[in-house]
């Protein structure tokens, strides 16, 4: 991996582009799996927290803001357990598998970003990041310059899913998997990705 390789220096998807992951049960290849040297943390107004957890999951879904959509995340995976928006470090000094989600709109990737950035600086815990989660903030098809910025941060992440607006879930609490194909998938690249025994690289 070239470790001098700053993620956000990349170019944004072309307009219309499908960055959705090819029809395959396999999930995709990690770009980055691990601190980046000369990356320099955010300023600590802008860090998540840390969270000390009892207990295990097979993977934790760390929200970058309030309303980021952790919990629904997690009650799609199973096996996965929310962490209150902070990094989470567990009692029994197990590596944590973490999945790191964030709205689409500009506050939710601003947060995500420098979530990306903590732990690509290496001042987040050590934990096993699996990547970016970006869910949709409204209705409809995302501005262009948000999907701009989206690819922009996504390039600071290990992998990157997008996820389309569940209209149910502004109804109520249902926790039925969306029909729509983006979220199979998703949930899909996660049960492999959680349950898969290759060692991570370390932290």
């Amino acid at each position: 991996m070239q470790q001098s390789l700053n993620p956000w220096i990349t170019h944004p998807a072309p307009d219309g582009a499908d960055t959705a992951a090819p029809e395959t049960h396999e999930p995709p290849a990690a770009v980055i799996s691990g601190p980046l040297r000369g990356m320099v943390e955010p300023d600590a107004a802008d860090r998540l927290a840390r969270r000390t957890l009892a207990g295990s999951a097979a993977l934790w879904v760390t929200g970058a803001h309030g309303g980021s959509g952790e919990s629904r995340i997690a009650d799609l995976t199973g096996g996965a357990r929310a962490t209150g928006h902070c990094w989470p470090v567990l009692l029994d000094g197990s590596r944590p598998r973490v999945l790191l989600v964030c709205r689409a709109d500009m506050r939710g990737l601003t947060a995500a970003q420098s979530a990306l950035t903590q732990w690509a600086s290496g001042a987040a815990p050590a934990v096993d990041l699996l990547g970016l989660a970006v869910l949709s903030d409204a209705p409809g098809k995302t501005p262009k310059p948000l999907r701009d910025f989206a690819a922009i941060v996504s390039g600071g992440a290990p992998r990157f899913w997008t996820l389309p607006w569940v209209e149910a879930w502004r109804q109520g609490g249902s926790t039925t998997p969306p029909p729509a194909r983006e979220y199979q998938r998703f949930i899909t690249d996660l049960a492999a990705l959680a349950t898969d025994t290759t060692p991570s690289t370390t932290h």
